[in-house]
């Protein structure tokens, strides 16, 4: 079986406004998770939680812009850190534990994309989780890299990915899309240089949370404080995809599913 987002990050600066802009636009249920020592919010719908939320200053950092992070699942974290780096990988944080919960860390692909690896701990049966495409729920993963073919190769070496359909996006390349766990589509690559690319995109992770309509989601986030980047738009499949920034600075994305 395939290893995939299993957790996703928000990583701020003002955690009241953060959980504010989000509740408003994502509509999350948000609820402290009481861990020891540091504030650090979960997020979700229906009792299910997809993520959680910490402040940069809660990591021992300041001055840095908001940054969504994603967590792939491993059995074995320590043989996967020392496989990472064999192919080309850098460790950028250290296995740390999370007493009660599980061990992590942050490494960063050859091309320089951070992640998360999580291994969970302990025997107990895992949380049930929401559906990929339902609200709340983070529906379609992006990656803009220098050389997605690489990347790709890269991630179904690791972590068993496998290629669908590959859309030819012009002068911009082919955007190859690819099922992790699941026997559908979850997320897709392309290069983030090229004709009809925006200059200075650094090479990321993007994640798009689901919403039921697009349209009032871009008036809750105008409304919230935040910024449309790439407004409403159709995306093959018969998705609608929005691009954002929040108010404070950080980047995020929003789909709705396909009309039944």
């Amino acid at each position: 079986m395939a290893d995939g987002f299993i957790w996703y990050e928000l990583i701020t600066n003002d955690m009241d406004k953060a959980v504010d802009f989000y509740k408003k636009v994502v509509e999350w249920d948000v609820r402290d998770s009481g861990m020891p020592g540091m504030t650090y919010m979960l997020f979700g719908k229906d009792s299910k939680d997809v993520g959680g939320m910490m402040t940069w200053a809660g990591a021992g950092e300041t001055g840095m812009p908001p940054v969504w992070m994603g967590h792939i699942h491993t059995a074995k974290l320590d043989e996967e850190l020392k496989s990472v780096t064999a192919d080309g990988g850098t460790i950028v944080k250290p296995a740390q534990d999370i007493p009660g919960v599980g061990r992590f860390a942050v490494v960063s692909d050859p091309q320089e994309v951070k992640y998360l690896l999580f291994e969970p701990g302990g025997a107990g049966a895992p949380p049930s989780r929401l559906g990929q495409g339902d609200a709340g729920n983070v529906g379609w993963h992006e990656m803009l890299t220098d050389d997605a073919a690489k990347a790709f190769e890269y991630y179904s070496k690791h972590y068993g990915w496998e290629k669908d359909f590959a859309h030819d996006m012009g002068a911009m390349g082919a955007y190859q899309t690819f099922r992790m766990e699941q026997p559908f589509p979850s997320g897709g690559m392309m290069n983030r240089k090229g004709p009809g690319m925006p200059e200075g995109i650094p090479p990321h992770w993007q994640f798009y949370f689901n919403v039921d309509d697009i349209e009032a989601a871009q008036k809750r986030v105008i409304d919230a404080g935040g910024t449309v980047t790439v407004p409403p738009m159709d995306v093959p499949g018969g998705s609608r995809i929005l691009q954002g920034i929040d108010d404070q600075g950080g980047h995020f994305a929003l789909t709705q599913g396909p009309k039944a």
